[in-house]
């Protein structure tokens, strides 16, 4: 690996280094800004299940094109979550829009655990209806490169999950 992949860049450098979320995919690393000014408990749940290794080894199991890449089901299926209990939606005004990342969740508002989805698009008819808790600030073009399908044959994954 380069050193050139690793070093921030300008505007990253602004980014508070805990609330920095670096996916290494098997397309390449993926860098998020986490926003807790906008989803407090959201990111503070993902910041637990990351430093627990939870998505470590993780698939993305449901890839539309145009649309989103999502992941964190620990069964590959888009049926399962984390051992901890789900958390209350955190709705908020931030745009649907390429790079966003938001918390997939079942018809009930308050069933997001684990899964989410980052914005390969606008998809703004999702505003105010799901949590948006981060922007993606370097490596869209890996997401881009993630194998699609609905389920995914042979599916992508994260490799491993850091914060900082």
């Amino acid at each position: 690996m380069s050193d050139e992949g690793n070093a921030p860049a300008q505007d990253e450098a602004k980014i508070p280094e805990s609330n920095t979320l670096t996916l290494e995919t098997t397309q390449g690393p993926v860098v998020i800004e986490m926003r807790p000014d906008l989803a407090p408990n959201h990111v503070a749940h993902i910041k637990k299940l990351v430093s627990e290794g939870f998505y470590d080894g993780i698939v993305f199991h449901r890839v539309i094109e145009g649309f989103m890449a999502q992941t964190g089901c620990p069964h590959g299926t888009g049926t399962g979550g984390s051992k901890y209990p789900n958390l209350k939606q955190e709705f908020n005004k931030e745009p649907h829009i390429r790079g966003v990342c938001s918390m997939a969740r079942s018809s009930n508002p308050d069933s997001a655990n684990s899964q989410f989805f980052i914005c390969f698009d606008d998809a703004t008819f999702l505003d105010r209806q799901y949590t948006v808790w981060g922007q993606v600030t370097s490596g869209m073009e890996n997401v881009d490169k993630i194998k699609r399908g609905e389920p995914v044959r042979d599916p992508d994954k994260i490799v491993s999950a850091k914060l900082g």
